[in-house]
């Protein structure tokens, strides 16, 4: 038996892939084999870059596209270029997000549409120009990046926390339609995740108080993301679907920190 995450010959495409979680999915896929569409909004350098290093480091195929999933027809140029490139696609990770942080009753309207714009309503048109795709060869897999602020709640963050609810009832409805065409869709939830974005937010905020309320006493690193995206995305995991994977040392269930125990 081959133990191995084997996507070779897979094409796979990650939105927001420029950077932290997305830059970390895209060379897990690449370490296995799958060629990568790497895509970006802001960070074109960036991405170059990523490309650059998976080509010479894993010989896969690597290429760039610019687009901001919010925008209709960025998208569609997005899997135009997809189509005349590679002629197929085998994986989506829907990974590109934003988030901002304002009290609920001041939240302005407009910023509330574009959390939901990216997060939720291009994740979702991503979805189906990709599931059209799949379904043709019906074989495929979507992965969309959530959060444990699915289903915690968080102060200021009301938009965000709505939009990733949103998305993983997406994941479900999805995966349902689609497993007739032999599709899975899973969503995949990460916690307290180290970025090189958020790494001096994390030592502002306290980086003990992270590793004293997550139960496994540290904050998460990419790669522990991006690995189970890439076991997701294989054929060792063919049974899987229409579910939330949870990546977060048991933060997510650790909101309690009484703790009765007599000592030992």
């Amino acid at each position: 038996m081959n133990n191995s995450i084997d996507l070779k010959n897979k094409l796979v495409l990650v939105t927001g892939g420029s950077q932290g979680i997305g830059s970390a999915i895209c060379t897990s896929m690449a370490a296995c084999g799958a060629n990568v569409v790497i895509n970006y909004h802001i960070h074109k350098d960036n991405a170059e870059k990523i490309a650059n290093s998976l080509r010479s480091q894993y010989g896969i195929r690597a290429l760039t596209f610019g687009a901001d999933i919010s925008n209709e027809e960025e998208v569609k140029n997005m899997f135009l270029f997809i189509d005349d490139n590679f002629g197929s696609l085998d994986v989506l990770v829907n990974n590109a997000g934003c988030e901002t942080v304002s009290h609920a009753i001041d939240l302005d309207l407009k910023v509330w549409d574009k959390i939901f714009d990216v997060n939720l309503r291009g994740a979702f048109h991503c979805s189906q120009l990709a599931g059209q795709r799949m379904v043709e060869k019906k074989s495929g897999v979507i992965i969309n990046i959530s959060s444990i602020h699915d289903k915690v709640p968080r102060k200021g963050l009301v938009h965000y926390c709505s939009s990733k609810a949103g998305l993983n009832m997406m994941t479900k409805c999805l995966a349902l339609e689609l497993a007739e065409h032999n599709i899975r869709v899973i969503a995949v939830c990460p916690g307290a995740i180290e970025t090189e974005m958020n790494k001096e937010e994390i030592e502002k905020f306290g980086r003990d108080k992270f590793n004293k309320w997550i139960p496994f006493g540290k904050v998460g690193v990419v790669e522990d993301v991006a690995w189970a995206c890439a076991f997701l995305a294989s054929e060792k995991a063919g049974y899987i679907t229409a579910t939330e994977l949870y990546i977060d040392g048991g933060y997510k269930e650790s909101t309690i920190p009484y703790d009765p125990r007599p000592k030992r």
